[in-house]
């Protein structure tokens, strides 16, 4: 019960990410590029101390996968915040989680590594269901411009996500990943101009030191506690906490159309992540005899 908790906290910290910065730009309290930075320099404050009450040891800062890295966090952290001058709460979220399931994927074509049937099926289920909901109509139209962004936005999230596979301590890895990208950041400023309310810093320092610090931090330490499909499917509810969380606090609407394209994509992502090798009576008789 007490894994549940956590792993619910932790999904609710993610999905409140969406809806904090959704908050921050449609009340005009803070601009996109000013959201992001505030957000990267506290998620790197916090995370900081956290490695240095944990004694860890420090990373290696210099190497081509740690820039690779960087870039990717930059334009997941950009994309993100500037994609929400147009996009609803739940719309954006749906869009960057079938966004970033359909990057890994990719990766792994990439990486030549074995894709079965059913991964194939849930990927094509996911990516159709995304296509037909940006498709515009006359009746619903999605601001082509920030679903573009967000589809940047998932594009470095998927990449980070797969930079990160294998790393020894994640929450280490990370605090050096936003140190280094918060001073890039900057350089967002000369695509906006800098509007800033001190509701709209909170709001910010929220999202990086608690959702984004913190929660990542939760997520990182509970991980090894869940089952890897587990995991997957967990991370299914934040397009819907997000939605939930801007029809309460932003009066935004849930159309027939987001809950039908919710229902597609996430099921297609479904089918993919719940997938298990079955394992050969010969890996069956070779485990036994090493036992």
């Amino acid at each position: 019960m007490k894994l549940f908790a956590l792993t619910l906290l932790t999904m609710l910290a993610f999905a409140a990410n969406s809806v904090l910065n959704r908050l921050a730009l449609a009340g005009g309290l803070i601009d996109p590029a000013s959201f992001a930075i505030i957000r990267l320099f506290s998620g790197a404050l916090i995370l900081g101390l956290i490695v240095l009450l944990r004694s860890a040891a420090h990373p290696a800062l210099l190497s081509p996968r740690r820039w690779t890295s960087v870039a990717a966090l930059l334009a997941y952290m950009l994309g993100f915040s500037f994609a929400y001058l147009s996009l609803d709460t739940g719309v954006g979220a749906l869009i960057l989680f079938g966004g970033v399931q359909i990057t890994m994927f990719a990766g792994a074509l990439v990486a030549k590594e074995h894709v079965p049937a059913l991964k194939w099926v849930g990927a094509l289920v996911a990516a159709g269901g995304l296509a037909w909901f940006l498709w515009p109509t006359q009746d619903t139209r999605i601001d082509p411009a920030g679903a573009a962004l967000m589809g940047i936005a998932a594009l470095g999230w998927g990449i980070y996500s797969l930079m990160g596979r294998g790393a020894k301590n994640a929450t280490t890895e990370t605090a050096a990943n936003f140190a280094i990208a918060a001073p890039f950041s900057l350089l967002a400023l000369f695509a906006t101009t800098p509007q800033v309310a001190p509701l709209g810093i909170l709001l910010a320092c929220l999202s990086g030191m608690v959702m984004s610090g913190l929660g990542y931090a939760l997520w990182y330490a509970i991980l090894p506690r869940l089952a890897s499909s587990t995991a997957a499917v967990a991370q299914l509810s934040v397009p819907v906490l997000a939605a939930l969380g801007g029809i309460a606090l932003l009066d935004e609407e849930l159309t027939l159309r987001f809950v039908m394209a919710a229902l597609v994509v996430l099921g297609g992502i479904g089918l993919s992540v719940v997938y298990k090798p079955r394992r050969s009576s010969r890996d069956l008789a070779r485990t036994s005899g090493d036992s």
